[in-house]
């Protein structure tokens, strides 16, 4: 169970009010302020806290404008190519400060992410806010699954007055009312918010890098979660929103004014797999402009850890014996995940800790053990920017590391990190959902490099032969320790930052030395013991 906090909302209803007045005839949204003033001090007949809003507030959706890598991504990308800084933060604005984005459009604008940040800017508030609620709640079934919803392209026919939030219950006349009373919008009922394909509008991102003439060149899948779940066997079984936004199981009010039980009530808790950046939100709130209590944060990054650890992937020793030179593993890996593992941004990696100690204690081998920098012993991709770890069937070695990552090279076939340089990926064996078929799939959601042809990389799984020379002078028996960890950004993706000197990548500098060590998250454990001949 999630901590249950209490908390007191009246300060932040007098707030909202006074905002939604000065921004009702303005704006297509209204902060969340405004829906956090109803939407809280809910109890599930558990006893859990589910308060809509407070649970939102402490989420990667209600801190993506706030996100310091992300402010130091996009101004690495700008100070890469100058000429095109509008078109780069109109794109970055369009998912991650929606609102004020989307209203600059209606107005004949674009939208902006460095002059938004700044906190007396007029839009600084609704840019903020995030991905709030009047965003999700007013998108119309118009386009959803469609591409050109993808990239941003989510409909919403915001109209003065007849503005509706969708959700999936009907509501009565009187509380329509209510709520437009409160908030200037009228409830409606619309499954469709229940659906992936709303989801895939901003988790479905294709890029094109920048020639040194500023062209276009090529198109990136780089992040495409939802094709990757629609070519699984999740498809036909779980929704984004059923992993990712979890149902209360009894009736539970969903409004603390004139609430009533409603069924299968998803918590707004947005569970994925960034704890990392949620304990930076966390230590650096006041500078990052937080509005989450830290408590909050605490227990969000908490919860992810958990979710990460029950939901993501199993990890079992099927064989640990002794062989003439040394010991033979072999280490099966199941995914339990809906989309690859990890997906979506390609700073994301997955990989293989494993160790053999003897009965003293001593280590005899180790491969994928992390450094306090968050960088893996024998990576060749964090020692040697222009490199990087192949897909192995058999480690051999201690420098030869399982890493499940994509890779992108740019036009001249260089490894980088650049979105706007990368042209294609060159790897690309993150771990499959179940039923995923390589054979068949999409270039889009493709499997890159040696892996295609591994037999025992397929979908739902993978199986890793570790073939281990020991030396003389180990004290029988061997116990073998293996972990799948997970990194939300590798160190690669971050040192790379290092050589730009704007504040922004200066800022998530610090904050990643200051927190590296931490950055792994332990996704699955296995132990076995090898007795002596």
């Amino acid at each position: 169970m999630r901590l249950r906090i209490v908390r007191i909302c009246l300060a932040a209803a007098l707030l909202a009010c006074s905002f939604a007045e000065a921004q009702e005839a303005a704006s297509a949204f209204v902060p969340a302020a405004q829906c956090i003033a109803c939407h809280a001090q809910l109890t599930a007949p558990t006893g859990e806290d589910i308060s809509i809003g407070f649970d939102w507030r402490a989420t990667m959706m209600a801190n993506s404008a706030r996100d310091p890598y992300w402010h130091a991504a996009v101004r690495r990308e700008v100070m890469d190519h100058p000429a095109a800084q509008a078109a780069i933060e109109d794109k970055c604005s369009t998912c991650h400060m929606p609102m004020a984005r989307f209203d600059a459009v209606a107005a004949g604008g674009q939208g902006e992410v460095f002059a938004n940040l700044a906190r007396a800017a007029p839009q600084h508030e609704l840019a903020a806010d995030g991905v709030s609620c009047t965003v999700c709640h007013q998108i119309s079934a118009e386009n959803l699954g469609v591409h050109a919803s993808f990239d941003g392209g989510f409909a919403i026919e915001a109209a003065g007055d007849s503005r509706v939030a969708f959700g999936p219950h009907d509501v009565d006349a009187g509380r329509q009312a209510l709520m437009h009373s409160a908030a200037t919008f009228r409830p409606s009922a619309g499954t469709h918010i229940q659906r992936s394909e709303l989801c895939a509008t901003c988790h479905t991102l294709f890029t094109s890098a920048i020639d040194e003439a500023g062209q276009a060149i090529g198109r990136l899948p780089e992040q495409v979660p939802y094709q990757e779940w629609l070519h699984s066997d999740y498809r036909a079984t779980n929704s984004c929103q059923s992993c990712h936004m979890p149902e209360v199981a009894a009736e539970t009010p969903i409004s603390s004014v004139l609430g009533q039980p409603r069924p299968n009530v998803s918590q707004h808790t947005f569970l994925g797999a960034n704890a990392f950046m949620l304990d930076i939100l966390r230590r650096y709130s006041g500078e990052l402009g937080v509005t989450a209590m830290p408590l909050e944060l605490e227990a969000a990054a908490a919860e992810t850890r958990r979710f990460l650890g029950t939901r993501a992937a199993t990890l079992a020793i099927s064989a640990a014996q002794r062989t003439g030179s040394g010991v033979e593993l072999v280490l099966e890996i199941a995914s339990t995940t809906g989309h690859k593992l990890p997906t979506a941004y390609p700073s994301r990696r997955a990989w293989l800790h494993v160790v053999v100690r003897d009965a003293s204690g001593r280590t005899v081998f180790e491969s994928g053990a992390v450094r306090p920098d968050g960088s893996i012993t024998g990576n060749d991709n964090d020692a040697d920017a222009e490199r990087f770890e192949p897909h192995y069937e058999i480690v051999t070695q201690a420098d030869e590391v399982q890493i499940y990552e994509a890779i992108m090279v740019d036009s001249r076939d260089a490894v980088t990190t650049g979105l706007l340089r990368g042209v294609r990926f060159v790897k690309d064996n993150r771990l499959l959902p179940r039923g995923f078929d390589k054979t068949t799939a999409e270039a889009d959601v493709a499997v890159r490099g040696s892996a295609i042809g591994d037999a025992d990389f397929l979908g739902g799984s993978d199986r890793v032969r570790y073939r281990i020379v020991l030396g003389a002078g180990e004290v029988a028996p061997l116990t073998v320790e293996a972990e799948l960890l997970y990194q939300s950004i590798a160190y690669r993706w971050a040192e790379n930052l290092r050589g730009y000197t704007a504040e922004e990548t200066q800022k998530f500098g610090r904050y990643y030395a200051e927190n590296a060590a931490a950055s792994a998250t332990r996704i699955a454990t296995a132990a076995a013991t090898i007795p002596a001949r």
